[in-house]
């Protein structure tokens, strides 16, 4: 009897977990199916005198991203803009004879500058036609403000600020911690540059990063104070005595006597200013997510040629979920490489690079696609395409980057942690190793030795080597040329550009139309991105618990989180590395 109990009340705990479950899982799914029918256009009704409304909020990345169901359940979803749509919808919304302005609604937006400058130049290209473009902000970020300059005329809260401060480079070292914790990064690398390494074997920023981070930030600063300078009609040096003078402190009139902004008003004002602009009673706003999804595509989405765009965003691994994974990526360039109806490939790249094995197998794939397919393979750099990023552009029969790019840092470096002294002298961990040869690789528990040391430096070397030549034969010079600008260095987009790491400047739509005229389909070509992207539900559904960790965690870490994904990663990382330094411009 007392067997008989225990088996019903087992089984009914089982019906009311099991119960359970299906409910939390039918709540997470109508969750799911309501935000996804939420991104469902409709029937959009595009009249004339429309305004293309741009809300630049939450984080701008290079193509549109799945929902984030537990983000969205917690409220804790920030929304992201997919700077390929936007720029896209800009465009077309150029030519449209309803759409009569675009408004820009500054509100936080988290963006590279090099994906700023190309929202700049589609608004540039939006305004030639003649029509008009306004900006408004209840506070505007350096990075929004970058982008409001193209504006006609920018309107800002009387009680707002403007953030202008130019650019600094922040770089976080570890040295320190891990004294203390008793870890010993031991490295070995080529180019005086690579300073990935630093933050783990230094405490402070070495001459050599300094010069060249100087360099970039420099001729990067250069490029946004002119487009500060043209927007506003100033010159530059007002523009620099703005970033010295701590704007975000200063009163409205100190923005208007300036030219800083142009109006002072309130946000519930800008809904008549724009009705009377277009001479509507209401002003028809047209948001650019349900604008591209009506008509807003550039790339004859009626036509008949394929242009395949593989996109590839992150760090380089090996394997792992995210990010630039060779395991993943290689499969995917051979079988476009298969597909008869692709014409040609661009790759997208914003990386700063990660594991050297995993960018040669993906150089080769690319190597393969071109000679076994004759088809032509371009790269558009984003943010980022350094390092192993650059490792996986360098064989490109034409590379295009935007000015602000960052770009270059060819060379490599090994990291290898030794714990000896954590496990010993902190936890009171001893090891013993009995070995049969001495050719062993480095230990996680002692330091390596001369030999090993030796061993490992000429490992990095040939590592090197291969990487100068891979650059040299893609670029079509010779090795001694590519080793002058090596070294380790980052570049930004317009010096790669004159040292010929680059082709031309400009984004990916430049990449796409010059494709697209090349192979003479300019009138008959459509757009295809890889790899595909889960945007159903069902899809998704399985990777919730991946999506609860994270949240946990961070809720947990809150902002000890990057320190916390930095040992991480340091410990999961491949030990060689193409990598560019770990640093954050604001």
């Amino acid at each position: 009897m007392k067997q008989f109990f225990m088996s019903f009340l087992g089984a009914v705990a089982g019906i009311w977990v099991s119960i359970l479950l299906l409910s939390v899982l039918s709540i997470v799914a109508l969750v799911a199916m309501a935000l996804s029918s939420g991104t469902e256009t409709g029937n959009i009704n595009i009249k004339s005198h429309s305004i293309l409304h741009v809300d630049l909020s939450g984080e701008i990345t290079d193509r549109a991203t799945p929902i984030d169901f537990m983000k969205e359940i917690y409220g804790a979803s920030e929304g992201s803009i997919a700077l390929n749509d936007l720029v896209s919808s800009i465009k077309s919304a150029a030519n449209d004879k309803d759409i009569e302005g675009l408004y820009l609604e500054l509100n936080g937006s988290s963006a590279g500058l090099a994906q700023r400058q190309a929202i700049i130049a589609a608004i540039n290209e939006f305004k030639q036609t003649g029509k008009w473009v306004y900006a408004y902000s209840d506070n505007i970020t350096q990075g929004d403000y970058f982008v409001a300059c193209a504006a006609d005329s920018i309107f800002l809260n009387p009680i707002g600020m403007v953030d202008i401060h130019g650019l600094a480079a922040t770089t976080m070292y570890f040295k320190d911690l891990l004294d203390k914790i008793g870890v010993d990064v031991q490295v070995v690398k080529v180019g005086t540059y690579k300073s990935a390494v630093e933050p783990f074997i230094l405490n402070d920023i070495s001459e050599a990063n300094r010069e060249q981070q100087m360099h970039y930030l420099g001729n990067i600063w250069n490029q946004v104070c002119n487009t500060i300078s043209t927007g506003r009609n100033v010159s530059v040096q007002q523009v620099n005595e703005w970033a010295d003078g701590y704007t975000y402190t200063m009163p409205i009139d100190y923005y208007l006597e300036n030219k800083i902004v142009d109006r002072a008003v309130y946000r519930r004002e800008m809904k008549d200013i724009l009705a009377t602009k277009t001479d509507c009673e209401e002003p028809r706003l047209v948001g650019f997510n349900d604008y591209y999804a009506v008509k807003g595509k550039l790339d004859k989405s009626g036509g008949k040629k394929e242009i395949a765009v593989l996109y590839a965003v992150g760090d380089i691994t090996e394997s792992g979920e995210g990010g630039i994974a060779s395991d993943a990526l290689v499969p995917q360039i051979l079988d476009l490489m298969d597909d008869d109806d692709i014409q040609g490939l661009i790759l997208r790249v914003n990386s700063g690079g990660g594991s050297a094995f995993a960018s040669e197998q993906i150089w080769e794939a690319l190597e393969q696609f071109k000679s076994v397919t004759g088809k032509p393979f371009y790269v558009s750099m984003g943010d980022y395409a350094a390092s192993g990023g650059y490792y996986i552009s360098c064989g490109a029969d034409r590379i295009y980057a935007e000015p602000l790019t960052l770009t270059g840092s060819i060379g490599i470096f090994g990291l290898i942690p030794n714990a000896q002294k954590l496990l010993n002298d902190k936890i009171g961990i001893n090891t013993s190793t009995v070995a049969t040869n001495k050719g062993s690789l480095p230990s996680f528990t002692e330091p390596m030795t001369p030999a090993q040391e030796a061993a490992m430096q000429s490992y990095v070397n040939r590592g090197y080597e291969l990487f100068v030549s891979r650059c040299a034969e893609g670029r079509n010079v010779p090795v001694d040329s590519i080793k002058a600008i090596a070294e380790g260095r980052v570049w930004d987009g317009t010096s790669a550009a004159q040292l010929g790491l680059v082709d031309k400047l400009g984004g990916l739509d430049m990449a796409i139309a010059e494709m697209a005229a090349d192979l003479e389909i300019s009138d008959d070509y459509y757009v295809k991105e890889y790899p595909k992207v889960k945007f159903k539900w069902w899809e998704e559904l399985f990777e919730i618990s991946k999506s609860v960790k994270a949240m946990v965690m961070k809720n947990e870490l809150g902002e000890t989180m990057k320190y916390y994904n930095t040992i991480k990663d340091l410990n999961e990382i491949d030990h060689i590395q193409c990598r560019m330094d770990f640093v954050e411009i604001k």
